[in-house]
Parts: structure tokens; C-alpha cells; sequence
């Protein structure tokens, strides 16, 4: 699995912004590959904010990268802010599914 981080620093004015465009983005259809994504806001600085998304494989990422600007991109350029973008190989999780 892989997954990728966008993370910038928000206006906090430009937050509903941001929340509004994550929120809409759960009522169109998701990318094939796509697990799960989460919306994360710093408990101790107000103005930044992350998006991580798992997907099932480096190639899934890179259909829906191919299709174009990320949508978690345009949604942080919309609330004004350039993100910073990061892909990881999951190497492990806990707890373990069980066989």
C-alpha cells in the first residue's frame, strides 16, 4: 500500500473553505485504488492541516495522478494555500489483521 500526504498552512479564515471542498468531495465517486483518506487539523497549530489517502498500490496512485491535478491539491489551493505533498510506503501496521 501506499500513501500520500498533502499538508499546508491555512488562512484560518480560508478553513471553511477547505472542510466545505473535503466534504464535497465524499459525495462524488472516489478514484478506483482509493482505501481511505482522512482530513486532519493540528491540535496545537490552528492553521495547518493535512490530507493522507491510502491507496491499494504505487500504480493506483498513479492512474488517478495521471488524470490530472490531485483533487486534495485543488481543495487546498481553493482555501489559499500551496501544499506540500508526500508519498510513503507502508511498510507495516498494527494491530494486524487477523488470518
Amino acid at each position: 500500500m501506499i500513501m500520500t500526504v498533502l499538508e499546508a498552512q491555512v488562512p484560518p479564515d480560508r478553513a471553511p473553505v477547505l472542510l466545505d471542498a473535503y466534504t464535497a468531495a465524499g459525495d462524488e465517486a472516489l478514484p478506483a485504488g482509493l482505501v481511505r483518506t482522512e482530513l486532519l487539523h493540528d491540535a496545537r497549530d490552528a492553521g495547518r492541516w493535512r490530507i493522507q489517502t491510502w491507496w491499494t498500490s504505487r500504480e493506483a496512485l498513479e492512474v488517478m495522478r495521471a488524470a490530472g491535478t490531485p483533487a486534495g491539491i485543488l481543495m487546498f489551493r481553493a482555501a489559499g494555500a500551496e501544499p506540500t505533498v508526500g508519498v510513503f510506503e507502508i511498510v507495516d501496521t498494527l494491530p494486524r489483521a487477523q488470518a
